[in-house]
């Protein structure tokens, strides 16, 4: 594949990318797209929650397994190694698009605010939550997190480096701030349906999951710097103190729920 296709390829999976995650907004709040997160229930509640376990369990897998080291190894012997993080990128757009296609809502109402000011506030949360996933992606490079470095330095015929070792802004109180927007968004909605509780739940407990596998990763990687700020900083709770640490690495894990 040349330089030009790779670079062509890149910018498609970046495109994906944005589709997929423009919709996941409208979805989860129920705004702008023709099938949401609470859409009108077609099928039973068993049936719809077997469905919508197995959705998320596919979208799970697929960003867990090729973000190994040895999937990626494997993986770069097929593909060409600066597209891989683009091929990442584009395979997590569409477990997404699957999981939007075959959900299945199951309507229940678990919890639902009427209050004005306390609806406004859940509104205000859920924003902030997906405007902190989006600013987190620009703090750890955006473009190196979704390919667009990798097949550009590729199309210069330069060699791929990887990002320094920095801890910008919210990184200095929390491990991953990335983590906690997307747990923003995903609870704070002022109407929890038990299709949107599963989804809230099931999307946490891979979150929490995924940081240990993640963090092994980087300690592996990045040895006692990374080893030392994970024991300074919390990992999700922020901590606003003062922060002396100068360093934590690009998560590999975090960038592409969306």
């Amino acid at each position: 594949m040349s330089r030009v296709m790779i670079f062509a390829y890149g910018v498609a999976c970046y495109i994906a990318f944005l589709g997929s995650f423009l919709y996941a907004i409208g979805f989860v709040a129920n705004v702008y797209v023709p099938k949401s997160i609470d859409s009108t229930p077609t099928d039973t509640f068993g049936k719809a929650l077997m469905i919508n376990v197995a959705l998320l369990m596919v979208f799970a897998l697929q960003h867990s397994i090729m973000a190994r080291k040895g999937f990626k190894t494997m993986w770069t012997k097929v593909i060409p190694k600066a597209a891989e993080r683009s091929t990442y990128v584009l395979f997590s757009s569409l477990a997404l698009i699957l999981l939007f296609w075959q959900w299945r809502p199951m309507g229940g109402i678990v919890w639902e605010v009427t209050d004005p000011v306390a609806k406004f506030m859940m509104h205000a949360v859920a924003v902030t939550g997906w405007l902190t996933v989006l600013a987190t992606t620009y703090l750890i490079n955006h473009f190196d997190l979704f390919g667009l470095r990798q097949v550009w330095l590729n199309l210069l015929g330069r060699e791929y480096t990887p990002l320094r070792f920095t801890t910008p802004g919210p990184y200095r109180h929390v491990r991953h701030p990335l983590y906690v927007g997307w747990l923003m968004a995903f609870w704070a909605t002022p109407t929890m349906t038990m299709a949107h509780l599963v989804f809230s739940l099931l999307t946490t407990a891979y979150i929490l999951v995924a940081i240990r596998f993640e963090e092994r990763d980087l300690e592996r990687e990045h040895g006692r710097p990374y080893a030392e700020y994970r024991k300074r900083v919390p990992m999700l709770v922020p901590r606003f103190a003062a922060n002396k640490d100068h360093g934590t690495p690009e998560p590999e894990v975090e960038g592409n729920i969306a």
